[in-house]
């Protein structure tokens, strides 16, 4: 277990390989763990790193710290103490909603985004996660992917006691008012979008939004998975994040674009 202090409170992160660092976010439902395939796979050419956000995994609770700017604040200073000026960031979830609103506040920090799962606006959250209260404790995972669902994910449950359930309230309560389409449109790096087809917590862009963004980013649904494509799908997601962390030039970005679009109908 490895550790950080910020603003005089522990996060606790986990880091492996050697070469150019990307970072992995965790979302509402989990922490740093259910990122370990990826960061495996990708430890032979990159340096990853994964973080608890504030109220989450082995990270402190903190109650004034669930707000969205707060958790960007907290990623941009994580990346202050590992030393990391410019770094891949890949987002689940809330994660993701916390990458592009980095990306936004200091683009030159972001060399290429991922955001999986990410709801663009609010309302693309679904119930139940979007009328989760308190007042579901115990077996609040299952509650939210339901029990047979929520059993495929061992990565998930085993860290789900650790969870302060207000960092999941509060979190939701302010990115329900957040737009994000207009980061994503002011983006000049690559940027790559990925949902689950079957995802019952996060809808995807609507079509018109789609059709307007540039060449720089990519939509990509898997059809076999649910909110966690990494583990549903998990060779596929790696293979297709080590894809996309390769590209160089546009035609290579268009090559990518055609071959995953004729893959995930």
């Amino acid at each position: 277990m490895s550790a950080v202090i910020i603003e005089g409170k522990l996060v606790h992160y986990e880091a492996i390989g050697r070469g150019r660092p990307v970072i992995f976010i965790h979302g509402w439902l989990g922490s740093w763990r259910y990122w370990m395939s990826a960061m495996d796979d990708l430890s032979e050419r990159y340096r990853a790193y994964a973080l608890d956000l504030w109220g989450f995994g082995d990270s402190d609770r903190r109650q004034d710290g669930y707000s969205l700017s707060a958790y960007v604040d907290q990623v941009e200073q994580f990346m202050e103490e590992m030393g990391v000026s410019r770094a891949v960031l890949v987002g689940h979830g809330l994660g993701g909603v916390v990458a592009i609103r980095l990306a936004a506040r200091a683009p030159e920090r972001v060399d290429r985004l991922v955001a999986v799962s990410t709801p663009l606006v609010g309302s693309a959250i679904a119930p139940p996660l979007a009328t989760f209260s308190n007042h579901h404790n115990g077996e609040w995972i299952s509650r939210i992917l339901g029990r047979r669902q929520a059993s495929t994910y061992p990565e998930v449950q085993m860290e789900a006691n650790k969870t302060d359930l207000n960092a999941v309230i509060r979190s939701v309560q302010t990115v329900w008012t957040e737009d994000l389409r207009p980061d994503l449109e002011s983006f000049t790096f690559p940027v790559l979008l990925v949902y689950g087809k079957n995802d019952p917590l996060i809808r995807p862009p609507e079509d018109n939004w789609v059709s307007r963004w540039e060449e720089n980013v990519y939509l990509v649904s898997l059809e076999d998975s649910f909110h966690f494509p990494m583990l549903d799908e998990a060779a596929r997601f790696t293979r297709l994040l080590r894809q996309f962390l390769a590209l160089g030039s546009e035609v290579g970005a268009l090559e990518l674009r055609d071959e995953w679009r004729r893959r995930t109908r």
